[in-house]
């Protein structure tokens, strides 16, 4: 095998909850590219489609999943429907997430269902899609990438009415090496990358706020947010061979920002 075909995932299947989304869609199709056929979660067919359509543009099979990942129920039939359509499951990257811009509150008055709404958002709807796939991977036993995307928000705080958004992230990271510890007997790796804010649709209404734009560019080095592409590199990288004897990692993918704080 030469080195640049470790990066390779030809006849491997991903599952993306999230898929149809900014991010999500992005690293679906970029895992396309690397020869990997994807089944997308959305929480209806339509959203997932455009992303599934790219894909088969690349050549692989796609096929999409409706439902909510915060339920356990449809977590379960995520897996089921992919295996029964793409015959088997090797990576699940969980793109769920975000919703901080929405809910942004002292720490001190934050309300009970905003943070109950972000804990589910950002922790359960990556966690029950991830016990599914795991407990398919374990039966298999062919071992198996996960991959979580947590933030430089779960190490860094902001004076922004992030508090749920900070928890939340930073149980994602916990969760990543907790997983990666209890799962490497079995041969599946569990890392994330921990982007800082990436352009997209997502955090439009944040972005598009000239002061809050600069606030956050003046502190990158780099002189830019990232986009869903600044992540694609990392994240071949961790679903592939080239990454066999990495687990429990978070990779801080940030233009520079958590080098300067």
């Amino acid at each position: 095998m030469s080195s640049l075909d470790r990066f390779r995932l030809d006849g491997r299947v991903a599952l993306i909850p999230g898929g149809g989304g900014g991010i999500g869609s992005a690293l679906a199709c970029g895992l396309a590219s690397a020869g990997a056929d994807v089944a997308v979660v959305e929480r209806t067919r339509e959203l997932g489609e455009p992303t599934a359509q790219r894909v088969r543009d690349e050549g692989c099979r796609s096929l999409v999943v409706a439902g909510d990942m915060t339920k356990e129920e449809d977590a379960d039939r995520a897996v089921a429907e992919t295996l029964a359509g793409l015959g088997h499951l090797d990576i699940i990257i969980n793109a769920i997430g975000g919703g901080a811009g929405k809910v942004l509150f002292p720490v001190q008055d934050y309300p009970r269902d905003a943070w109950d709404w972000i804990f589910e958002l950002n922790v359960r709807a990556n966690l029950l899609p991830t016990q599914a796939a795991a407990r398919v991977m374990i039966a298999a036993g062919n071992g198996g990438r996960v991959l979580n995307i947590s933030s430089v928000r779960a190490q860094l705080g902001i004076n922004a009415g992030y508090s749920a958004y900070v928890a939340a992230k930073g149980a994602i990271s916990s969760l990543t090496r907790q997983m990666a510890t209890e799962w490497a007997p079995y041969g599946i790796t569990v890392n994330a990358i921990s982007p800082t804010f990436v352009d997209t649709p997502q955090v439009a209404m944040l972005l598009d706020d000239p002061k809050f734009k600069q606030g956050v560019v003046s502190r990158i080095p780099l002189g830019r947010v990232g986009t869903p592409d600044d992540l694609l590199g990392a994240v071949l990288f961790f679903c592939s061979s080239a990454s066999a004897f990495v687990t429990g990692q978070i990779l801080t993918i940030d233009g520079g920002l958590t080098a300067t704080q």
